[in-house]
Protein backbone atom coordinates (compact mmCIF):
# COMPACT_ATOMS: atom_id res chain seq x y z
CA UNK A 1 0.00 0.00 0.00
CA UNK A 2 1.44 3.67 -0.92
CA UNK A 3 -0.23 6.91 0.40
CA UNK A 4 0.43 10.01 -1.31
CA UNK A 5 0.13 13.42 -0.77
CA UNK A 6 0.30 16.36 -2.98
CA UNK A 7 1.30 19.60 -2.61
CA UNK A 8 2.04 22.80 -4.32
CA UNK A 9 -1.01 23.96 -6.15
CA UNK A 10 -2.22 27.68 -5.94
CA UNK A 11 -3.74 30.78 -8.23
CA UNK A 12 -0.91 31.98 -10.83
CA UNK A 13 -1.03 34.28 -13.30
CA UNK A 14 -0.08 33.51 -17.00
CA UNK A 15 3.95 33.18 -17.76
CA UNK A 16 4.36 31.92 -14.18
CA UNK A 17 5.57 29.22 -13.03
CA UNK A 18 4.98 26.47 -10.19
CA UNK A 19 6.19 22.99 -8.73
CA UNK A 20 4.14 20.44 -7.19
CA UNK A 21 5.46 17.51 -4.55
CA UNK A 22 4.13 13.97 -4.00
CA UNK A 23 4.77 12.63 -1.51
CA UNK A 24 4.73 8.92 -0.68
CA UNK A 25 4.93 6.66 2.40
CA UNK A 26 6.32 3.39 2.59
CA UNK A 27 9.89 1.72 2.10
CA UNK A 28 8.89 0.85 -1.66
CA UNK A 29 8.92 4.58 -3.42
CA UNK A 30 11.85 3.34 -5.61
CA UNK A 31 10.25 0.25 -7.08
CA UNK A 32 6.90 2.13 -8.68
CA UNK A 33 6.50 3.91 -11.60
CA UNK A 34 4.94 7.39 -10.83
CA UNK A 35 2.71 9.81 -12.87
CA UNK A 36 0.81 13.07 -12.65
CA UNK A 37 -2.80 13.49 -14.20
CA UNK A 38 -4.87 16.72 -14.42
CA UNK A 39 -8.97 16.98 -14.45
CA UNK A 40 -10.32 20.31 -15.53
CA UNK A 41 -14.05 21.08 -14.66
CA UNK A 42 -16.09 18.99 -17.44
CA UNK A 43 -13.02 16.88 -18.56
CA UNK A 44 -11.68 13.64 -18.47
CA UNK A 45 -8.74 12.99 -16.20
CA UNK A 46 -5.67 13.26 -18.07
CA UNK A 47 -2.59 11.97 -17.87
CA UNK A 48 0.09 14.96 -17.84
CA UNK A 49 3.76 13.50 -17.33
CA UNK A 50 5.52 10.08 -16.21
CA UNK A 51 8.38 8.45 -14.47
CA UNK A 52 10.37 5.15 -14.74
CA UNK A 53 11.36 4.06 -11.22
CA UNK A 54 14.45 5.32 -11.39
CA UNK A 55 13.74 8.67 -13.26
CA UNK A 56 15.65 7.48 -16.04
CA UNK A 57 12.86 7.44 -18.47
CA UNK A 58 10.31 10.21 -18.85
CA UNK A 59 7.39 10.67 -20.96
CA UNK A 60 4.78 13.55 -21.43
CA UNK A 61 1.54 14.62 -22.76
CA UNK A 62 2.51 16.94 -25.63
CA UNK A 63 0.80 20.08 -24.65
CA UNK A 64 3.38 20.76 -21.60
CA UNK A 65 6.72 19.67 -23.82
CA UNK A 66 8.69 21.63 -22.86
CA UNK A 67 7.65 23.64 -20.20
CA UNK A 68 6.99 20.89 -17.68
CA UNK A 69 9.35 18.81 -15.87
CA UNK A 70 9.08 15.35 -14.02
CA UNK A 71 11.43 14.93 -11.62
CA UNK A 72 11.69 12.60 -8.82
CA UNK A 73 14.02 11.69 -5.38
CA UNK A 74 14.18 8.12 -4.30
CA UNK A 75 15.74 8.66 -1.27
CA UNK A 76 13.01 11.58 -0.01
CA UNK A 77 10.11 9.19 -1.46
CA UNK A 78 8.89 12.21 -3.21
CA UNK A 79 8.14 13.17 -6.80
CA UNK A 80 8.14 16.69 -8.80
CA UNK A 81 6.25 18.82 -11.38
CA UNK A 82 7.95 22.03 -12.34
CA UNK A 83 5.51 24.25 -14.18
CA UNK A 84 6.94 27.31 -16.20
CA UNK A 85 5.47 29.20 -18.96
CA UNK A 86 1.95 28.07 -17.54
CA UNK A 87 -1.50 29.44 -19.40
CA UNK A 88 -4.98 29.46 -18.35
CA UNK A 89 -5.47 25.98 -20.19
CA UNK A 90 -3.27 24.31 -17.35
CA UNK A 91 -6.28 25.07 -14.86
CA UNK A 92 -6.78 22.09 -13.39
CA UNK A 93 -6.94 19.37 -10.22
CA UNK A 94 -3.69 17.55 -10.55
CA UNK A 95 -3.25 13.94 -8.89
CA UNK A 96 -0.39 11.91 -8.82
CA UNK A 97 -0.30 8.49 -9.13
CA UNK A 98 2.03 5.34 -8.48
CA UNK A 99 2.12 1.92 -9.64
CA UNK A 100 4.48 -1.05 -8.44
CA UNK A 101 6.54 -1.82 -11.91
CA UNK A 102 9.10 -4.18 -12.63
CA UNK A 103 10.28 -2.46 -15.81
CA UNK A 104 10.52 0.88 -17.35
CA UNK A 105 7.79 1.27 -19.10
CA UNK A 106 5.66 4.47 -18.40
CA UNK A 107 2.01 3.77 -18.06
CA UNK A 108 -0.43 6.59 -19.67
CA UNK A 109 -3.48 5.29 -18.55
CA UNK A 110 -5.66 6.08 -15.78
CA UNK A 111 -6.73 2.71 -15.16
CA UNK A 112 -2.69 1.24 -15.42
CA UNK A 113 -2.07 3.40 -11.95
CA UNK A 114 -2.98 1.76 -8.20
CA UNK A 115 -2.08 4.53 -6.13
CA UNK A 116 -4.12 7.91 -6.27
CA UNK A 117 -3.27 11.09 -4.13
CA UNK A 118 -6.36 13.61 -2.93
CA UNK A 119 -4.87 16.55 -5.85
CA UNK A 120 -3.42 19.72 -5.92
CA UNK A 121 -5.87 22.78 -7.55
CA UNK A 122 -3.98 24.96 -9.76
CA UNK A 123 -5.52 27.72 -11.00
CA UNK A 124 -4.01 30.22 -13.92
CA UNK A 125 -5.66 33.44 -14.64
CA UNK A 126 -4.78 35.11 -17.64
Amino acid sequence: QVQLVESGGGLVQAGGSLRLSCAASGRTFSSHVMGWFRQAPGKEREFVAGISRSGGRTDYVDSVKGRFTISRDNAKNTMYLQMNSLNPEDTAVYYCAAVPALSDYVPRTRGQYAYWGQGTQVTVSS
